[in-house]
């Protein structure tokens, strides 16, 4: 049950009630001073609801491609570790381990990172292209300790693997879905009332008085929601809605003993 009422409250928030204000305000003012039109209805799914819900796909698309990357990064992390402890002849333990370490703070630092603001974003970026580099410079050692050329080179292409996963991950997190889109869809939602307000008047000859005034605070509702559910799927690491990516980093290090 608390779950449910989480879920609802991200939906409907301070938003939905300034434009069923909106709504009930201006169907009430169109009401007293007879101002009615019968609009077409299709209107506001070409217009508001078919572009919300192509956002909603687009991010949501967006956070599945997050999910295989960010598998990817810890599969192909999960193998370097499991090479490294494996593979040598004699125990190199001590390599294995500050592997495993660096791991850690790889996904500590991701989960830092897309957490950060934009004017931080780029330090803790760096962060994590330096702990890629101290793996390579491990992977490089192995040539000491009877490591073949062949088991380097995969080696580093697991490595090569994790970099281009974070990478498309952190496309991700900068470039969302069109920012026009999203903005004209906005426009929309919030002029929406103040556009059907004759029409929702002229509802008043067809529902009993009480159920006149539900229509519009629907259709807000309606919108309004739509609205709320693409914002908190544009950005899937902001751990805010239901959907975000958690990167559980214990559940992670506990695989690989």
């Amino acid at each position: 049950m608390r779950q449910i009422l989480r879920s609802i409250n991200l939906i409907v928030n301070y938003k939905t009630l300034i434009v069923a204000s909106m709504a009930l305000t201006i169907t009430t003012l169109c009401h007293i001073y007879d101002l009615r039109a019968n609009f077409p209805l299709n209107l506001i799914g070409i217009a508001v609801v078919f572009p919300i819900v192509f956002s909603i796909n687009s991010a949501y698309q967006r956070r599945e491609n997050a999910l295989q990357q960010l598998s990817t990064m810890k599969a192909q992390g999960i193998s370097l570790y499991f090479a490294i402890r494996d593979w040598p002849e004699n125990d190199h333990a001590h390599h294995a381990h500050l592997v495993k370490c660096l791991l850690e703070d790889i996904l500590n630092a991701l989960k830092s990172f897309f957490l950060s603001d934009a004017s931080e974003a780029l330090i803790k970026e760096k962060t994590i292209y330096q702990k890629f580099s101290e793996i390579s410079k491990i992977i490089n050692q192995l040539r000491e300790h009877n490591v073949s050329g062949s088991e380097i080179t995969r080696l580093h292409a697991y490595l090569s693997s994790m970099i281009q996963s974070f990478d498309n991950m952190k496309n991700i997190y900068y470039y969302r879905t069109p920012v026009t889109l999203r903005a004209y869809s906005k426009v929309f939602i919030y002029s929406f009332p103040i556009i059907y307000g004759p029409y929702f008047a002229f509802a008043f000859d067809e529902y009993a008085p009480g159920l006149a005034y539900v229509v519009p605070i629907l259709y807000s509702f309606i919108l309004v929601s739509l609205d709320n559910i693409q914002e908190h799927l544009e950005n899937p690491y902001d751990l805010i809605g239901e959907d975000d990516i958690k990167i559980d980093v214990e559940a992670y290090i506990s695989t690989f003993e």
